[in-house]
């Protein structure tokens, strides 16, 4: 397993994967103080051109908050890029044929599933700490983090969203057959249950409700209000993993 992961993360570097990912994340990460720091500039800059048809400017004041309203609105964004680059972790190895000398050799089924499971889970965190880690930074420099409150549970709820994510990532490419497919069925499964998420008498304890953290900063919700939804992606993952490991294993590579 060990050498599994080596050959997996040296597939990452190789493939420039984890070099994309590690750029988009880190410029999204400066993308957000950036843009709350520039927004009073592009007001005052089309001040002018505003009054020439009619409309009055006024004078805009950014915070840190400003910049966290920019962090949740794009971390979606990056998700779905990640999700996007990683579709194909495991059914190009289908495609190539690359599984069957290592399962011929002894390696388990389930040996190269935690492998890949992993990979895909750490990144995600790392690069998620890694963006919100440039944020979070930024935001001290030039403001106080202290004006949005519950500041790391929400980002915890926004990671577990992405480690949802990620387990139904890992479901059905246990199931298709190419990358297509997988990013079809991830997507509609997390679009489903963003559209049930808009019913009130769901909205308590559906994962979607995870990527609502402005309302945690912002104080209009409190932590206990997420309970139900992380105990529900929870439960989710180990589902969505023991199915995994049993598809996997009866998966004709």
């Amino acid at each position: 397993m060990k050498a599994f992961l080596k050959k997996e993360w040296m597939e990452w570097k190789r493939t420039g994967r984890m070099l994309v990912l590690l750029l988009i994340f880190a410029l999204f990460g400066i993308m957000n103080p950036a843009a709350a720091k520039l927004t009073p500039w592009l007001m005052e800059t089309l001040s002018e051109s505003l009054a020439d048809t009619g409309l009055v400017t006024t004078t805009v004041t950014v915070d840190a908050m400003t910049s966290w309203v920019q962090f949740y609105k794009n971390i979606p964004m990056t998700l779905l890029v990640f999700v996007l680059l990683c579709s194909g972790t495991f059914t190009g190895e289908y495609q190539r044929g690359t599984l069957i000398p290592v399962v011929t050799k002894g390696l388990s089924r389930r040996k190269i599933l935690a492998s890949k499971s992993l990979l895909l889970s750490g990144g995600w965190t790392a690069l998620y700490l890694i963006g919100f880690g440039i944020t979070y930074v930024y935001n001290a420099y030039f403001w106080d983090n202290s004006i949005a409150k519950n500041l790391l549970f929400a980002a915890v709820c926004n990671w577990l969203f992405g480690v949802w994510v990620i387990a139904f990532l890992v479901f059905f490419s246990t199931v298709a057959q190419n990358s297509a497919q997988v990013m079809l069925e991830t997507g509609g499964v997390v679009m489903g249950i963003y559209l049930l998420h808009m019913f009130p008498r769901f909205q308590t304890f559906l994962p979607a409700k995870l990527i609502e953290g402005l309302a945690l900063l912002q104080g209009a919700e409190s932590p206990e209000s997420y309970y139900a939804a992380m105990t529900a992606a929870g439960v989710s993952i180990v589902l969505c993993m023991a199915a995994s490991v049993v598809c996997f294993d009866q998966k004709r590579l």
